[in-house]
């Protein structure tokens, strides 16, 4: 029975991670950790836990919490895991930080992009950036897991083939990205209330949105040297789920097969991305509360570019689900545990 704290319980992320956590028989949730809630019952904020969950929410006491647990996940802001965490908590329990607070490896970009001093920069490079596709033997060995952004995730799994392989200019790339409201979390906002989204949709974060410099710095690391995009995200009146599509020149001419071959050669054996068939486009419909990510592409020989696309539910492979997956990881166990979920549809 493997213990589990989270901190963030009552958002977004850290209510689907207790609802899938919920679901197994071999995860004990002890803790249920939330600053706004404490001592409420965690079934009035959350009603579809109502006669599944009798705890009450508790504070986010890192130190206490990692006296009771194996793992704790921290569906915080930005900059909380990193002023709490410290050796000794990391000598009794792994943990899975679900925010920005050590996916990008170089502190001064982060302080650039994040405005906040970080609070634990002796952790950074020790924490292994959380997605499995790329890191899954790093993974298995790490105390502190970086768990990915939603667009990062998405945006990276759709090019990384590519990337990786040569065949793309990444001088030239180009990442048009949109996102469900729930992105944007559970906290009060004017620009995110009902009126404000329905029937609408916008870009923001334009030139400027935090998401950039995790996707280039993964990018880098595929392509073996500095890469630069354009990256602008919107927002879609809709729940979940992230549909990317990015943009860029080739290097050389290819066929659909030779491109083809290429994602099948990253990608064949991967549980959570799915190569669709020829001309079929992602959708988001068609992942929602799923783990996968449903990835394709398009040759344009007119402009000697390719358009690469990806879909999937960014509370699940773009937080919560992907979270589990590493704790699997973590812990020895099989992959795809907890996250053999089919897609909701309608």
């Amino acid at each position: 029975m493997i213990k589990v704290g989270i901190i963030g319980a009552t958002g977004y992320a850290g209510g689907e991670l207790a609802r899938l956590l919920l679901q197994r028989d071999d995860i004990e949730i002890k803790w249920f950790g939330s600053r706004s809630y404490v001592d409420q019952d965690y079934a009035s904020i959350y009603q579809n836990m109502y006669q599944l969950v009798d705890d009450v929410c508790k504070t986010d006491d890192m130190m206490q919490i990692a006296e009771e647990v194996d793992v704790i996940f921290t569906a915080t802001p930005q900059g909380l895991c990193a002023s709490l965490i410290n050796e000794e908590i990391l000598s009794k329990a792994k943990v899975i930080d679900l925010s920005a607070d050590f996916r990008i490896k170089d502190v001064k970009v982060y302080e650039e992009w994040y405005k906040i001093k970080h609070g634990a920069p002796q952790y950074i490079q020790e924490a292994v950036y959380g997605l499995p596709e790329i890191n899954r033997e790093k993974i298995r060995d790490a105390r502190l897991i970086a768990n990915p952004g939603c667009y990062p995730t998405c945006s990276f799994l759709s090019m990384y083939p590519l990337v990786k392989e040569g065949l793309v200019d990444t001088s030239t790339i180009i990442v048009d990205a949109k996102s469900g409201t729930s992105g944007a979390g559970r906290g009060a906002k004017v620009n995110n209330l009902y009126c404000e989204v329905n029937e609408s949709i916008k870009a923001y974060g334009v030139a400027g949105h935090r998401h950039t410099p995790e996707i280039e710095e993964q990018l880098s690391y595929a392509a073996g040297h500095p890469v630069m995009i354009n990256f602008t995200p919107h927002l879609v009146p809709m729940d979940r789920g992230i549909l990317i599509t990015a943009y860029a020149s080739l290097t050389k001419e290819v066929s659909y097969e030779d491109v083809k071959a290429v994602y099948d050669q990253y990608y064949g054996k991967e549980q959570f991305v799915r190569v669709l068939p020829k001309d079929v486009c992602p959708e988001t419909r068609w992942v929602k509360g799923s783990n996968f990510v449903d990835v394709n592409f398009k040759l344009d020989p007119r402009t000697k570019r390719v358009i690469m696309m990806g879909a999937m539910d960014n509370m699940v492979k773009g937080a919560a689900g992907q979270a589990i997956q590493n704790m699997n990881l973590m812990f020895g166990l099989p992959e795809n545990k907890g996250l053999k979920l089919v897609p909701m549809f309608p």
